[in-house]
């Protein structure tokens, strides 16, 4: 009855969360609850006023008949160590003995009531043969609870069987709780471990379980800016499941009316990566929330402005221009952004490559927190080739200290072309291919002012 007390008191704190926090009955995920049971031999060992076994058996059963008075909840059962005597060793003794179905918790209570402890602890197996318990569903959350009273004996891997199953999405990270002793340095890899070394604790534990799984959590992203205050907003968060890198949520950042970082709902179960969205991303890894308690979670977003513009009548041609922007010694592009927009950066030091012929390299561009950096271009030039007939050819920038750079090679299919330059002194070079002879190159040298035009027939 104590039990059937305490965790109503759990459903109580589910039904009086505020309405702004919960999501609408028809979009709430299904809560599916594997209940992997230990019935080693090791279980009919003393546990205060009994046997593990029979103190372990008669709690868990009333908590599965509370917990099947419960919307939303479908439970499911799972025994390693009840088929095979020990010795010998019987390292699959493992099976699946309550399917998940709606109203099955009296077949549960019946099952457990029932077990015998006979053999061996295939800890690693159980888990790994849960990933077939869970049948295909595509709004449920799904959830282990292991209860045992002694760590894996077949030799497998139990923090890697939990790793497979949150990294393919099949359960949440596992609860245990052990009975009799404290295991958790044996489970801190498996999933959040729980000691139960009285009966009190085996009560208190399953009824911390129980609240983390069915009930969510808030928090609060508080983006800071250069004095340390929570004042930006309006950027894209998503939040990643730590272990399968799986999109978990997407939110645009929001201040409420007074200026503070609006509340969202989590789900405590899951271990968080969260990536602002700005230029370049922000990430902070492995984040836990919990319930009982408002999260707060701060990243240091401090953003400036980088403008690149250039005036004049080639202004409508300028919006092509791309600009790749990056982190210096770096050859990932942070962004690219066009000639005559504004974006926002985090504050800092990039390198800006402005793709005009020739490009502009810019280097050491530095962006300040709430300010514009503004890179002015001079305007284009046009240039209008004309060779008469099909030939190959090459444009070169002239440089003041004797280089001639390549810029861009003439189409060999066509005769006349347009090009937008940046200002500069250029060379052409060209032969007709008609002409087989190496000696009948020509090339001429030009002038391009800003917004100016220069014809050259070669």
């Amino acid at each position: 009855m104590r039990i059937l007390l305490v965790l109503a008191a759990v459903w109580g704190g589910l039904s009086c969360r505020s309405v702004q926090a919960q999501e609408s009955v028809s979009n709430k995920p299904l809560n599916r609850i594997l209940l992997i049971y230990d019935a080693s031999n090791s279980m009919n060992a003393r546990w205060q006023s009994a046997s593990k076994m029979t103190i372990s058996k008669r709690l868990i059963a009333e908590i599965v008949d509370s917990l099947s008075m419960v919307d939303n909840v479908q439970l499911a059962l799972r025994v390693y160590g009840h088929q095979s005597h020990y010795p010998p060793l019987d390292c699959n003794d493992s099976k699946l003995e309550v399917p998940f179905a709606p109203n099955n918790g009296k077949r549960i209570s019946h099952v457990i009531k029932s077990l015998v402890p006979k053999g061996a602890t295939p800890i690693a197996y159980s888990l790994t043969e849960a990933a077939k318990d869970f049948p295909p569903c595509d709004n449920c959350r799904n959830l282990i609870i292991l209860v045992t009273d002694g760590i894996e004996e077949c030799g497998g891997d139990p923090c890697e069987a939990s790793r497979y199953l949150q990294k393919q999405g099949i359960a949440l990270k596992p609860f245990i709780i052990g009975i009799g002793k404290d295991f958790s340095h044996d489970f801190y890899c498996v999933g959040e471990y729980f000691d139960a070394s009285n009966e009190e604790d085996f009560v208190r534990a399953f009824e911390i379980v129980i609240s983390q799984a069915l009930n969510s959590t808030t928090a609060q992203v508080n983006l800071l800016d250069a004095d340390g205050l929570p004042t930006v907003s309006n950027l894209n968060m998503t939040f990643y499941d730590h272990v399968s890198g799986d999109v978990l949520y997407n939110y645009v950042h929001t201040l409420d009316y007074y200026g503070r970082p609006d509340t969202l709902t989590l789900d405590p179960l899951h271990v968080y990566d969260l990536q602002v969205n700005t230029f370049p991303p922000l990430r902070m890894d492995s984040i836990a929330v919990h319930t009982g308690r408002h999260n707060l979670i701060a990243m240091k977003a401090v953003q400036g402005n980088l403008a690149v513009s250039m005036k004049g009548s080639r202004a409508s041609v300028a919006g092509s221009i791309p600009c790749v922007v990056r982190q210096p010694a770096s050859t990932d592009i942070v962004n690219v952004q066009y000639v005559n927009t504004q974006a926002r950066y985090l504050a800092g030091t990039y390198d800006v490559d402005i793709l005009t012929v020739p490009p502009v390299k810019l280097k050491g561009v530095k962006i300040d927190a709430d300010k514009t950096t503004t890179v002015e271009l001079p305007m284009l030039g046009i240039l209008a080739f004309n060779r008469g007939v099909e030939g190959y050819g090459s444009l070169y920038m002239l440089h003041e200290d004797g280089r001639q750079e390549l810029v861009y090679s003439f189409d060999n299919k066509k005769k006349t072309e347009t090009l937008y330059l940046r200002p500069g002194t250029y060379r052409a070079v060209n032969r007709s291919k008609y002409n087989l002879r190496t000696s009948a190159t020509r090339e001429k040298t030009f002038v391009l002012t800003p917004g100016g035009s220069v014809s050259v027939n070669l």
